[in-house]
């Protein structure tokens, strides 16, 4: 299969699982020969070239291009592999977004496997339309095979500054691996805030899910606090198994990240996220 069908497919087995995302309304997925609103003779092309230069149609209704531009990975300069030598993408994920109260574009494109590294390559690129339409950055954000913008997509932390939420993941026939990163604009740059690590296992006498719900907590200033909490919950699955089922039990993990003036960023209250991402890895 090609990797671009393969990853069509995945796409459509994910909507079936029960941590995968629903359907975000705010996200479009606009083919890339279609106009932007607002922007007289200017596509998605024009800024998906900002990226790709050489980003080109094709009969088989794709767009292909060789190498994107170089840009650094959000994780930092040890993470993230080499990008796929050519890409052929469908259509853009496109989420409107405001960063330093301004308004902005922010655009996901998702080019394939890394050539030297088992995960994907996935380019999150901020545009600024307000005039002459402008690349303000681009990060791979890839940190599983495939990549997406995760419910709820954004989070208002202010009036004028949202938050990213991105997903990757890969999944085998009784396991779902997913990585959250949550990722905050500051002077139109992409920043790390931090990832969280979630594990899904279905077996025969029992399945054990764990879903994220984010909530933002009060007005604090300059940005808002954010409660993430992580729902770990094991059913029986009622069927005649080998090994005896687990009793059925559901308990929910809670950090809340808060702007420090001090250091410019957001920070966990605590480690449980990371606690419970060594907990899953004994799993794998």
């Amino acid at each position: 299969m090609k990797p671009t069908l393969l990853r069509l497919a995945l796409a459509l087995v994910l909507l079936s699982w029960p941590w995968a995302s629903a359907g975000a309304e705010e996200v479009s997925f606009p083919d890339l020969g279609s106009a932007i609103p607002g922007q007289k003779d200017v596509t998605y092309l024009d800024l998906a070239r900002m990226v790709i230069p050489d980003l080109a149609s094709n009969a088989d209704g794709l767009y292909h291009g060789t190498l994107p531009i170089e840009m650094r990975h959000i994780a930092g300069p040890d993470s993230g592999g080499s990008p796929p030598e050519t890409s052929s993408l469908p259509n853009a994920a496109v989420l409107a977004i405001k960063a330093g109260g301004k308004d902005r574009l922010a655009v996901l494109f998702d080019l394939g496997d890394s050539p030297d590294s088992a995960e994907g390559y996935a380019v999150l690129a901020l545009y600024d339309l307000a005039g002459k339409p402008a690349l303000l950055d681009a990060v791979n954000v890839a940190v599983d095979r495939s990549t997406y913008f995760r419910e709820p997509n954004k989070l208002p932390v202010g009036p004028g500054d949202d938050v990213l939420i991105t997903m990757s993941t890969h999944f085998n026939s009784s396991q779902g691996y997913v990585i959250t990163p949550l990722i905050m604009v500051r002077n139109d740059k992409f920043e790390l805030i931090d990832m969280i690590y979630t594990f899904d296992e279905r077996l025969c006498a029992y399945s054990r899910k764990q879903d994220i719900a984010f909530h933002v907590v009060g007005g604090g200033q300059p940005h808002a606090a954010i409660k993430v909490t992580v729902t770990d919950a094991t059913v029986p699955s009622g069927e005649s198994c080998d090994d005896a089922p687990p009793k059925a039990s559901s308990k929910d993990i809670s950090v809340t990240y808060r702007w420090d003036r001090r250091t410019s960023r957001y920070l966990a209250n605590s480690d449980a996220l990371r606690r419970l991402s060594a907990e899953n890895e004994k799993r794998f």
